[in-house]
């Protein structure tokens, strides 16, 4: 590995590490890195998803006050993160990139127009249940829990971050924002909070895939221990800052990011 290696590959791992935190698609940055040095993309991929891992810790780690009221919560979002980042990183060695990488830019356009319109999916979805019949004992936990803190859930949270969680371990690349989409679909509306649960449930996926990729072996350790230092100084720089962002403005930028990434991986699949 060179010194202009290096270079490439820690400059990437920092942007990596500060966009996940502040809005997700970091990926975008260290994934093309780790090609550009000349790793195959398995390979790349692997190392890539163990180098972000410290800096999706850093970053949850930033957003401690935000998530001390979810606790109940994330049990079982962790888990179907949990299995969901296991699952992923099995597909990604048993099937390689080549297979999913035409899905990206409509996976990303999806995820990044639910993001854009989720305040009103929401609102729609609180209109729905208010017109629903409901039963006095189930009407009065839900008015006590959700808005307090969500409470533990519902099936159908846990189903679709056991998905994304999936297309987490399998590639990452807007992960966070198909993260953030659901999140705020499932009536999360305050932003920061959004971002912090996303922090933190990224951080499981990876921990997952970081055991999965280092057993089979699939890891080029050089490179990622590059990329680990700087990505964990970015990560924690990028929620430092995110946290002093007003909510409108880190919502357009999280707009922003997925618009980016889906016009990049439309241009790459196409041309």
């Amino acid at each position: 590995m060179t010194p202009v290696d290096m270079l490439l590959i820690g400059a990437g791992g920092f942007a990596a590490g500060a966009v996940n935190s502040v809005a997700g698609g970091g990926t975008f940055f260290s994934f093309p890195a780790m090609l550009a040095v000349g790793l195959p993309p398995v390979v790349a991929n692997a190392s890539n998803s163990v180098a972000l891992w410290p800096g999706s810790l850093s970053g949850a780690w930033a957003y401690r006050r935000e998530l001390a009221r979810y606790t109940r919560y994330l049990i079982p979002m962790g888990i179907a993160s949990f299995l969901g980042g296991a699952a992923g990183g099995l597909l990604l060695l048993a099937a390689g990139d080549a297979r999913f990488a035409a899905l990206i830019p409509w996976l990303l356009a999806f995820a990044t127009g639910l993001f854009a319109f989720s305040p009103q999916l929401a609102s729609a979805l609180r209109r729905m249940r208010r017109r629903a019949p409901v039963a006095p004992l189930a009407a009065a936990a839900s008015r006590a829990e959700v808005p307090a803190g969500h409470g533990a859930g519902s099936p159908a949270g846990w189903a679709v971050q056991l998905l994304v969680a999936v297309y987490g371990g399998f590639f990452g690349a807007g992960m966070g924002i198909l993260m953030m989409a659901s999140l705020a679909i499932g009536g999360h509306e305050d932003v920061q909070h959004i971002n912090a649960l996303k922090n933190l449930l990224s951080a499981v996926i990876y921990s997952v895939t970081v055991i999965t990729f280092i057993l089979a072996g699939a890891v080029s350790w050089p490179h990622t221990l590059v990329m680990v230092v700087t990505a964990s100084l970015g990560g924690y720089w990028g929620a430092r800052m995110a946290r002093n962002i007003q909510g409108a403005w880190l919502r357009r930028m999280v707009i922003a990011v997925g618009a980016a990434l889906t016009a990049y991986y439309f241009y790459k699949t196409l041309g």
